[in-house]
């Protein structure tokens, strides 16, 4: 079990999600940008492997504008270099990454420009991960996307999507279970027509039920990975009690966390912490954890 945390360090003076206002767009402020971002991954990488991390989440906002027509800059082979050495660390230190784009990426939707510009976005995502030289265990989770109205035909629309995708965007995603719109259920469903792997969103399944214990979860999860995709990930929070339902915690609930790894075993995943405080709380649950069997170290 690797753990890990998306996106952001808190404890590190830099941020590897820096970008601009599209207006403000020009090649030199790409690169400065870029060259930022990438610097403080690695910083975060280090960070993470001296303190047992080993699944990190990167951030979408590494390369601003990436797929938006105004970026004509051949950015992919000015930091050719740059990407090869992270991921060499990464792969030298058997690192799990995944990415996670925005909301705003929907493959079921019923305007096809928001497709295509879907489409664009996941081969920006997909050229990362290639450019870092990481196997197909390295993925992008993606939500299944709006219901329309009618959630069976926008089911379909979705595997009809997920088809015709490039092989170099396929064997990278993977969709979750939302707290709003498909439930686990309804990924699984996905699943059996197209063969899309399905991570398990604990948060959003005691929100959004189609009634499986957690136990029942991981495991009918686990049969939609296949060797090539690593062992499961699957996301954990626990309710933020000031916010409405669905709002990820501030900071990890030990009670609530040491409640879940009882109840997951014997299952073996990658588990990313969607937990607002980061590192922080991930170094608390990599405490919890450090007795445990399952648990990642080297």
């Amino acid at each position: 079990m690797k753990v890990g945390y998306p996106c952001i360090n808190r404890s590190l003076e830099c941020r590897g999600n820096k970008t601009f206002r599209l207006k403000s767009y020009s090649e030199d402020r790409l690169i400065e940008t870029v060259q930022n971002n990438l610097d403080c991954l690695r910083r975060m990488l280090k960070y993470n492997i001296e303190h047992e991390m080993y699944f990190f989440r990167i951030t979408s906002d590494l390369v601003p504008f990436a797929s938006h027509e105004v970026n004509d800059y051949s950015w992919q082979s000015h930091f050719k270099d740059e990407f090869k050495k992270i991921g060499k660390l990464i792969r030298k230190n058997d690192i799990r990454i995944s990415m996670h784009p925005d909301q705003f990426i929907v493959l079921n939707s019923k305007k096809e420009d928001v497709v295509e510009n879907s489409v664009e976005e996941l081969r920006y995502h997909a050229d990362v991960l290639d450019l870092f030289n990481l196997d197909s265990t390295a993925k992008i989770q993606l939500h299944v996307g709006g219901v329309y109205g009618d959630k069976s035909k926008s089911k379909e629309r979705f595997v009809e999507r997920f088809q015709k995708l490039d092989e170099k965007i396929k064997r990278r995603l993977v969709i979750e279970n939302d707290d709003t719109s498909y439930t686990l259920k309804d990924c699984l469903d996905i699943h059996q027509n197209c063969g899309v792997p399905v991570l398990f969103d604990d948060l959003h399944h005691r929100v959004n039920s189609s009634e499986e214990s957690l136990e029942e979860a991981l495991q009918k999860t686990k049969r939609t990975w296949s060797e090539k995709d690593g062992i499961p990930m699957v996301d954990y929070s626990s309710q933020d009690p000031k916010e409405q339902e669905g709002k990820h915690a501030e900071t990890i609930d030990k009670n609530d966390f040491k409640d879940f790894i009882e109840r997951s075993r014997p299952h073996e995943f990658d588990l990313m912490l969607e937990i607002k405080d980061k590192e922080k709380s991930a170094l608390k649950a990599v405490k919890i954890l450090s007795d445990d069997e399952r648990f990642y170290s080297l």
